[in-house]
Parts: C-alpha cells; sequence; structure tokens
C-alpha cells in the first residue's frame, strides 16, 4: 500500500511540473515576434476630388491597417520624387509630389494617442479635416481612467531632483516619473509600476522600446510610417537588419490567392499599386531595369480573384488582401525562433520626435 502511495504522490508531482512548464511556456510564448508590413503609392490621395475626400481616404487606410494589426506602413512614390520626411511646412493639397506627405501626416497623426497629439501636431492644412476622421481605438489609445499596463507618453520640461527620472504625460491624472533622465519633447513607451502609492502626487514608470508591448506582451501597439522616394527605396531602406524575408505584390495579373502557400517569415511585406497597378511605381523608378514588378517579389497574388468591377481601389485592396488572412494562416509554421530588431539607436526610447 505504501508502495503504491508513493507511485500516486510521485505521478501527481510530474503533472504538476509539466503543467507548470506548461504554463511558463504560454507566458513565453504570449508575445508576437514576427511583423507586418503595408507599402502604398501617396498618389492615391490624387484620385480623390475634394480636401474632405483625400481625408477621408487616408482614414480608411489607416482604420484598414489598425483592424488587421499593421505594424508599418510605407508611402513610396511612383513618381520617383525625393520626399522622405514630414518634417517643416507643406503646401500640402494641390500641389505636385505632395500627396505622400499627406497620406503620411494624416497617418501619424491617426496612430497618435488623442491626448499626445497637441505636442505633437501643429496646425496645418493638411489636417484640416482630420478630427471628422474615424478614431482607430487602438489598445494604445488609452481613457484618462483606463487601467493599462503600457502607455504612450511625451517627456515634459519640468525640472527633476538630482538622480531622478524625467516627468511624462501619459494621458493621466497624475504624471508618470520614469527611470532615467530624457530630452523633453520626446514620444515614449512606459510601462508603469504594478505597485502604486496611491497617496503620491505621481506615478512610476519604466521606459521601454515602443516594440516591448508587441514583442513580450503581444499588444497591438500601433504602426509606424515610412516615406519612401521611389518603390525600390520601400526594400533597400527596410528599418530591420535582416531585410524583409517574405514581400508579397498584389495585382489582377498575379496568381490566385488560393494557389499561394506562405512560408515562414519574421517581416513580411504586402505591396499595393495605386491607380496604374505596380507597372506605374516600376516605370518610374529610374533604380529598377525590368517592367515586370512580379520579379520584384517572392510571391505576386492576385487576392480578389473573380472581381465583378473592372478595377479594386487601393483602399478596398487593403481591407481584401489582409483580409483573406494571409498572415493567420502561417502563424502555425512560423518560427517562435525569430525576432524582431528593433529600428532605434537605443532600445529604450520608443519614439524620436515627430515634428
Amino acid at each position: 500500500k505504501e508502495i503504491k502511495l508513493l507511485r500516486k504522490l510521485e505521478k501527481k508531482r510530474m503533472q504538476e511540473v509539466i503543467e507548470k512548464q506548461k504554463e511558463e511556456k504560454a507566458k513565453e510564448d504570449k508575445g508576437r515576434h514576427y511583423t507586418l508590413s503595408v507599402a502604398l503609392p501617396g498618389s492615391i490621395l490624387n484620385n480623390a476630388q475634394s480636401p474632405e475626400l483625400r481625408t477621408y481616404l487616408a482614414g480608411q487606410i489607416a482604420r484598414a491597417c489598425a483592424i488587421f494589426c499593421v505594424d508599418e506602413i510605407v508611402v513610396f512614390d511612383e513618381q520617383g520624387e525625393d520626399s522622405r520626411t514630414v518634417e517643416g511646412q507643406f503646401d500640402g493639397i494641390g500641389k505636385k509630389g505632395q500627396a505622400c506627405v499627406q497620406l503620411a501626416r494624416i497617418l501619424q497623426y491617426l496612430e497618435c494617442p488623442q491626448y499626445l497629439r497637441k505636442s505633437f501636431f501643429p496646425k496645418h492644412q493638411d489636417l484640416q479635416f482630420a478630427g471628422l476622421l474615424n478614431p482607430l481605438d487602438s489598445p494604445h489609445h488609452v481613457r484618462i481612467d483606463e487601467e493599462s499596463e503600457y502607455r504612450e507618453g511625451v517627456v515634459l520640461a519640468r525640472p527633476t531632483k538630482p538622480g531622478k527620472g524625467s516627468f511624462v504625460n501619459c494621458g493621466m491624472r497624475k504624471e508618470v516619473q520614469i527611470d532615467r533622465q530624457l530630452e523633453s519633447g520626446l514620444r515614449v513607451t512606459v510601462q508603469l509600476d504594478k505597485q502604486q502609492n496611491p497617496d503620491s502626487k505621481t506615478q512610476k514608470g519604466t521606459v521601454v522600446s515602443s516594440t516591448h508591448p508587441r514583442t513580450v506582451s503581444g499588444l497591438y501597439w500601433g504602426y509606424n510610417v515610412r516615406l519612401a522616394s521611389c518603390l525600390s527605396a520601400v526594400f533597400a531602406e527596410c528599418p530591420f537588419k535582416e531585410g524583409y524575408d517574405l514581400s508579397i505584390g498584389t495585382s489582377e495579373r498575379g496568381t490566385c490567392v488560393d494557389q499561394a502557400t506562405l512560408p515562414s517569415f519574421s517581416h513580411i511585406l504586402i505591396v499595393f499599386g495605386g491607380l496604374q497597378g505596380l507597372e506605374a511605381g516600376v516605370d518610374g523608378d529610374p533604380n529598377l531595369e525590368s517592367t515586370d514588378p512580379s520579379v520584384l517579389f517572392d510571391l505576386y497574388l492576385n487576392t480578389c480573384p473573380s472581381q465583378g468591377s473592372r478595377t479594386i481601389r487601393t483602399e478596398e485592396a487593403v481591407l481584401i488582401s489582409l483580409g483573406e488572412k494571409l498572415i493567420y494562416r502561417t502563424e502555425l509554421a512560423f518560427s517562435p525562433a525569430f525576432t524582431c530588431t528593433s529600428t532605434l539607436s537605443s532600445p529604450q526610447v520608443a519614439h524620436s520626435k515627430l515634428w
């Protein structure tokens, strides 16, 4: 009887150890290590008939990318114009080559939490109607009294005692004191301490990388916006050290999406064409010798076979292609060994100054 009892106890202990290991493994695998990037031409705004419709079109792109957890949006110029930054003052609407800048500006504005917009976005003609757009309502757009482990904030120009960190406005009733001194005006991602003193005038937090909520907690934490001067620059200026290991071009002349099988990846890029398709981007790129866009991509897919309309607008193509759940088909095949490389010079500072 004693031997049987000992065997039962040993078996129970082994089951507890196995369950504990499973729980620890589940915690470790909670984060999302792959990234999803989308590239599209800024010229799609030129197809809108009024400033209001241009703004609404940009809002549709932002909403689609937020719904499907896009991590990076690349706006490229089909004409090969050199516009890599949205800083400074531009004429905006109606000027040649400024559609990319306006699209990028509106995408950045919508991604930024509402309580930070006054700090980063001064009044601008491109943002004249942005306040009428539907909010993204992403996980990092946290309400004032909503509990969240992470928050986006802006470093305040407020003096601190020696050895103490800077103060950050995180959209709460109390300011947050972080663990280091940073330049005022920086946008940062803050991980709030679990134990807070309710009687204190401030809360405590730690500055983490903007990718930390995604890679550690599995949260979607918004997208980054990048401007590319041409189609080839989308690939050449990739922010990841190893580049995009899987690229997909979308076209009605591509292979049917039902016949495609995606391999495992760590950084995937899906490229959309404008009114004249990806061919216009290839023709306008001085760095490309080939006139066939399919040779640029690992896969060249038609994500809406048997379409009922002669044309599919880019904002519709984004929804259709991402709605095909290409990414989620390969999640089981995705290798946890792939890791996302931060694009920041310092892994702790989440964002540089936008304006």
